[in-house]
């Protein structure tokens, strides 16, 4: 359970926007190690290619913040990208994306109970961490598919950079 942000301060807004902004640097090098042949094909152990998952994390950003921001959870319309490079213009325009809705996000909004979605009640915060830990599990596949593919995948910290 989270505490009430009245009462307790972790993260700073700031700080939670560049926690979530460096896990998905983190993520565009994992996209950007893949080979092209491999990021919408490659599979293990019926898992869905990275691609695909990607996409999926691509589907959840802005939507999570915009809920955040506004309560109006709606899901993405957007169509899924064809080549590693159509990925990564999406992922770059939802980072700038993120980065224009994040300030209109108010303070109140993340200890606000939503049900984001139609579907989960939570926080704010709580969905946006949700997202980051979508985004963790699927980066962690992503990485057992690079080092299977005999690729290093990016260090772990190469984020915070």
């Amino acid at each position: 359970m989270m505490a009430n942000a009245s009462e307790t301060t972790v993260f700073t807004k700031e700080d939670l926007l560049e926690h979530w902004q460096g896990h998905r640097r983190l993520t565009r090098l994992v996209i950007e190690a893949f080979p092209e042949d491999k990021i919408f094909t490659f599979t293990l152990g019926g898992m869905r290619p990275f691609g695909e998952m990607a996409f999926e994390l691509l589907k959840m950003t802005i939507p999570i913040a915009n809920g955040v921001a506004t309560g109006k959870w709606e899901g993405s319309k957007r169509t899924a990208p064809s080549s590693k490079a159509e990925l990564l213009k999406l992922w770059d325009e939802d980072t700038a994306a993120l980065n224009a809705v994040w300030p209109t996000i108010p303070a109140p909004r993340f200890a606000e109970t939503d049900k984001a979605f139609g579907q989960w009640e939570c926080t704010g915060a709580a969905a946006i961490l949700y997202g980051l830990d979508n985004e963790i599990h699927h980066r962690g596949q992503a990485y057992v598919y690079l080092r299977s593919l005999g690729i290093t995948p990016p260090s772990f910290w190469d984020g915070r950079k």
